[in-house]
């Protein structure tokens, strides 16, 4: 549900903006170097309606077709109708309402292929709507979890175009719906050093004072009084990223939506994929963000990998309802923002698919994680961070962090950093348990202000006639949640919120809960009005003292990974037994000195193995990258990578899901060979490929070096 407050319950000049919020295009003076192609409007006495109905593109001229850079250019008053053909002017209508941009293309021909940036669009309340395209079918999704109807209108640069944005968005209340838009991108990585692409950018219209003036201790800092930020724009039922047939395409988008400067923005129900970065990033204002049942899946693969970062003025935002799933990084990542943010009942899982990451990572005070499902995290589930907004001294605090529900994570359900951790893995993972801590400095030096985690009466608690006793100590005034863990750990992920305990004045807790068996194990959060949630207590196991024991057998139900399926209702039919399977597979492709390229000849090998990975959807994979032994072992770690990263896109576009596959780099750490000949160097150069499977498969790995790449000696 929107907010009452959205969008416009914050003016602009109500929230000061520190100088660091200018960071989230940290390698960049600044951006809006698109905007000399924006005169200012003269805007047109009365809206219009103008229909599309040509996939052309090209210069403003009258002729027999109406494209869309005319439709723009009409809407935005910057053409005049008296100036297009008599063909064109039965395409534009008054409209009583709002300016609309409306599709009538032919059926074979609805991909637009731009040959140069578009114009912003610079029409209050002006609609761009894809759903107005005939055979577009608001009924029919490609996904169970989420209905976004399939888009029919695409928009893409045309074939060896560098094309930075699909859209610009820059007056109050614009609407975009209904399209496919992917593959905006710079091509020539110096651009991106000045402006950052995106399939969709919010900003405000005019171009920023002279970059040496904003720096500190200039207080004019990050836009003057003419740089109003575009409000209340909506974004919803879109596909960006990703092509109107569910393909990753040849050239993948930098960014999905970029909020740059932007207050009161919705982004609901759009399918965001590919993306070499973010799918949704914000940067300076971001106020009253509203993020909400979007599907974001496959991000981050080529640069920033985390599907949603959140940076800068973000008070009031909300994530709800997504599906945030397969990226590469966190799941949510925020970076030294102003304001807080709402996360609440997400489905955030099977991330970190090339760098482990907590799958939501918090910077910053007040914010609130209720009610998610986290699982499946090559990291923890929710980390706060030690460090305070904007690097002040003190911890970040009072983060809420209560009713979630953590499965199958490599580390804690909740990690609260401490200042003692100075590791760039820390900065995006955790650091593991707190110990128990009642120095005054703790509230400073540690997250959420170093609240201890809950400690049970003793590791084993008692079933009375169906009744768990529960006791222990925690902080003074918290509020102690009990959970029921997944597993055997020490600090088992807390799969289950189960019922809520309060900690008196000297921090005693007690309370018995019944729908315990002998044998499960629970653990416990503790949060203080305050300063915020701990981290998870030592896990309990309970025990019944008649020596009954009923806990559950550990049964492997565990289902392949998926974030997406198809609307269908399944078909009960019986399931035989399933005869023992076995296959051949490849394990091993090889490169050739100091490359990271899928050669031909591995290329076929890969097919082999997409095959393999396209017949039986329950096996997963993890791509370990190796180098030889040359180079030092930093850069040899990162050429590993960038090998295993290389097999994975071209796996990725041969159909394979994103949450299927995981990425290590061993670098030059495990040598096939002890030897130093061009041969045992050409088979330390290689991507090995591991199978998994839970279902007794039985799979032959071929040791294959028909693409071996034997460097040429003198």
């Amino acid at each position: 549900m929107i907010p009452k407050n959205h969008p416009n319950s914050l003016k602009p000049s109500q929230t000061p903006l520190p100088w660091r919020t200018w960071r989230t295009w940290r390698f960049v003076p600044f951006l809006l170097l698109i905007l000399p192609q924006i005169a200012i409007a003269q805007t047109s006495p009365t809206s219009l309606q103008v229909t599309v109905n040509t996939n052309q593109d090209g210069q403003i001229q009258p002729d027999d077709k109406l494209t869309l850079r005319e439709a723009i250019a009409l809407v935005n008053g910057n053409l005049s109708v008296e100036k297009l053909s008599n063909q064109e002017k039965a395409q534009v209508q008054p409209s009583n309402n709002n300016a609309r941009i409306e599709f009538n293309l032919p059926p074979n021909q609805t991909t637009i292929q731009l040959q140069q940036e578009l114009p912003p669009l610079n029409t209050p309340g002006l609609i761009v709507d894809g759903t107005s395209q005939p055979s577009y079918d608001a009924s029919r999704s490609a996904t169970a979890e989420i209905a976004i109807p399939q888009p029919i209108v695409t928009i893409t640069p045309a074939a060896n175009q560098e094309i930075l944005r699909g859209f610009t968005v820059v007056a109050d209340n614009v609407q975009i719906r209904g399209l496919s838009i992917y593959g905006f991108r710079s091509l020539n990585q110096g651009a991106t050093l000045t402006t950052p692409p995106a399939d969709i950018f919010i900003s405000h219209r005019l171009p920023p004072p002279n970059t040496k003036q904003q720096q500190p201790p200039n207080s004019n800092f990050p836009f003057g009084d003419k740089d109003i930020p575009p409000k209340g724009v909506v974004i919803e039922n879109n596909w960006l990223g990703i092509t109107p047939d569910e393909k990753m395409p040849e050239n993948t988008s930098a960014f999905g939506v970029y909020v740059f400067n932007s207050t009161g923005t919705t982004i609901r129900r759009n399918r965001i994929s590919y993306h070499e970065g973010s799918a949704i990033i914000t940067s300076v204002r971001a106020e009253n963000t509203l993020m909400t049942e979007n599907i974001i899946v496959g991000n981050g693969i080529a640069g920033m990998p985390d599907a949603v970062r959140l940076e800068g003025v973000i008070a009031n935002s909300q994530l709800q309802g997504n599906l945030i799933c397969g990226n590469d990084g966190a799941g949510v990542y925020l970076f030294k923002p102003t304001g807080n943010v709402k996360i609440h009942d997400n489905r955030i899982t099977f991330n970190g698919r090339r760098l482990r990451r907590a799958a939501v990572y918090l910077m910053g005070n007040a914010n609130q994680v209720t009610d998610n499902e986290i699982r499946n995290q090559t990291g923890p589930g929710v980390s706060v961070t030690a460090f305070g907004t904007h690097g002040s001294f003190g911890s970040a605090i009072a983060n809420i962090i209560q009713n979630n529900r953590f499965s199958d994570l490599e580390g804690l359900s909740i990690d609260l950093n401490t200042q003692q951790q100075l590791n760039i893995s820390d900065f995006q993972r955790g650091d593991g348990p707190n110990p128990k801590r009642n120095s005054p400095n703790r509230r400073l030096e540690t997250a959420n202000g170093a609240v201890n985690a809950p400690e049970f009466a003793s590791s084993q608690l008692l079933l009375v006639n169906g009744q768990a006793l529960i006791s222990g100590a925690a902080d003074p005034g918290t509020k102690v949640q009990i959970y029921r863990v997944q597993g055997n750990e020490k600090y088992g992920p807390l799969s289950e919120p189960l019922t809520t305990l309060t900690a008196d004045e000297k921090g005693n807790f007690s309370g018995s809960l019944a729908g315990l068996r002998s044998g499960e194990r629970i653990s416990a959060i503790a949060t203080h009005p305050k300063y915020g949630t701990s981290e998870p207590a030592y896990n309990a196991i309970i025990t019944d003292p008649s020596g009954k024991n009923n806990s559950p057998s550990s049964i492997n139900n565990s289902t392949p990974p998926k974030c997406v399926s198809v609307p269908l209702p399944p078909q009960p039919t019986p399931q035989p037994e399933p005869e023992p399977i076995r296959l051949k597979a490849p394990r091993i492709i090889h490169f050739a000195l100091d490359k990271d390229f899928i050669s031909q000849e591995s290329s076929t090998v890969l097919n082999q193995v997409a095959q393999v990975l396209q017949q039986y959807p329950f096996i997963v994979i993890e791509i370990e990258g190796h180098t030889d032994i040359r180079a030092s072992d930093a850069y040899n770690l990162d050429l590993g990578k960038r090998r295993a990263m290389s097999a994975r896109n071209y796996l990725l576009k041969q159909g394979i899901a994103a949450e299927r596959m995981t990425i290590r780099s061993l670098g030059e750490k495990q040598r096939r060979t002890s030897g130093n000949t061009v041969i045992d160097t050409a088979r330390d150069r290689r991507v090995e490929i591991i199978f998994k499977d839970t279902r007794g498969l039985e799979i032959i790995l071929e040791e294959q070096e028909k693409d071996l790449q034997i460097e040429p000696t003198s």
